[in-house]
């Protein structure tokens, strides 16, 4: 699936299949972490392996964090310059998921915009091992930054990296429905 997307507030909105380690045109990409911010499956060991060992012993001093809360660490050996890592709900758990959710994508853009970057890529967050279902999951997260949007002047760029096409395929469905209902 290519890059699909629209442009929403002066923000372009991407969806596309791929590998989050491998978007080498973005400032920041977010890591689906654990509280510990340590190697993990899923996202979060991708993102380790990628960015090699410095990338742990610069969590460490950062560690724990809570769901909803995102911190920031250069990117090491990532084509990126940072790395925005965020702790999502583990679903019917952490609660109220949702809001927890919610945090995640705002606190992981702001950080980006703080830290005046210009385009970011996020992973579906807590749909993994953390059992978001997906479908509620991108709706989540692409009415959280819809929202953000137009309080962001640095972040011009957001884009989803999904692992699977039928992921990708669902976020560009969902994203494709929040656009038409849009005011």
């Amino acid at each position: 699936m290519s890059k699909t997307g629209y442009t929403l507030n002066g923000i372009e909105f991407e969806c596309t299949q791929g590998d989050i380690t491998n978007q080498p045109d973005l400032d920041v990409v977010v890591n689906a972490a654990n509280a510990q911010l340590m190697p993990g499956g899923g996202v979060a060991g991708a993102i380790h392996r990628a960015a090699g060992p410095d990338l742990a012993r610069a969590c460490e001093k950062l560690a724990p964090i809570r769901p909803g809360e995102a911190v920031i660490t250069e990117g090491f050996g990532l084509p990126n310059a940072h790395i925005i890592h965020c702790l999502g709900p583990v679903y019917g758990v952490d609660e109220p998921s949702d809001r927890l959710l919610a945090d995640c994508y705002r606190n992981g853009v702001q950080l980006a915009e703080k830290h005046g970057l210009s385009s970011i890529g996020f992973p579906a967050m807590s749909t993994g091992a953390f059992g978001y279902p997906m479908e509620a999951a991108a709706r989540v997260a692409f009415a959280t930054l819809q929202a953000e949007a137009a309080s962001l002047s640095s972040v011009k760029r957001i884009r989803f990296v999904l692992f699977s096409d039928r992921d990708a395929e669902l976020h560009q469905r969902v994203l494709d429905e929040s656009v038409n209902q849009a005011p």
